[in-house]
């Protein structure tokens, strides 16, 4: 629905519970595409890619990524 946002605050996991055709999927959707992916990108990543995703955005990560590792992500996600 217009005006719906993620949640404020720096979280990890939310949760959507609502019922049929609320627009659950959606939502997920719009969330993945404002980061940058297209949907092709997103059902491609591998698990690693997922997970250095989720780590870069939780601020989890040990160590910044290379200059090898940021020329991949960039050759695998062209769009941001």
């Amino acid at each position: 629905m217009p005006g719906q946002r993620e949640p404020a605050g720096d979280w990890q996991v939310w949760l959507i519970r609502a019922g049929r055709g609320s627009g659950k999927t959606r939502a997920g959707a719009e969330w993945v595409s404002a980061l940058g992916w297209s949907p092709d990108a997103f059902w491609r990543a591998t698990p690693a890619e997922l997970g250095a995703v989720v780590a870069a955005m939780t601020g989890d990560m040990p160590t910044p990524p290379d200059a090898a590792a940021i020329a991949r992500l960039q050759e695998a996600f062209p769009d941001g």
